[in-house]
C-alpha cells in the first residue's frame, strides 16, 4: 500500500531525536467496529493546519475525519483503514490554503 509508505516517510521525516519522544501516530481498532487513526502534527510542517469535519454516517459505511491543528483524527468502519491513511497522506501534502479534504 502506497499510503503506508507515505505514512512511514512522513514519520521518518519528523523524527529528529526529540519529536518522536513526545508525539505519536496511533492506529487502533474500535468497538463500533472499525478503525481509529490519530497522528500528532505538532512541531511538524502541518502544525496549525485545520480541516472542516468530513464524515459519512451510514450503518455499515461510515467515517469521520478532522484536524484541529494539533492532531489529525480519523475514524472509520472496518473497510476504511486504507481510506483513512490516504486522507492523511493528502492532508500532509496539500498546501495550507487548500484546507478541505474532499
Amino acid at each position: 500500500m502506497e499510503s503506508i509508505k507515505q505514512l512511514m516517510d512522513w514519520y521518518a521525516s519528523n523524527c529528529d531525536d526529540d519529536w518522536e519522544h513526545t508525539f505519536s501516530i496511533k492506529i487502533q481498532t474500535i468497538d463500533n467496529p472499525g478503525w481509529s487513526f490519530k497522528a500528532d502534527i505538532m512541531e511538524t510542517e502541518v502544525e496549525g493546519k485545520t480541516t472542516f469535519e468530513e464524515s459519512i454516517d451510514d450503518d455499515n459505511d461510515w467515517y469521520n475525519i478532522k484536524s484541529d491543528g494539533e492532531t489529525f483524527k480519523g475514524y472509520g468502519d472496518p473497510t476504511k483503514l486504507g481510506f483513512l491513511l490516504n486522507k492523511f497522506a493528502e492532508f500532509v501534502k496539500t498546501p495550507v490554503n487548500e484546507i478541505p479534504l474532499s
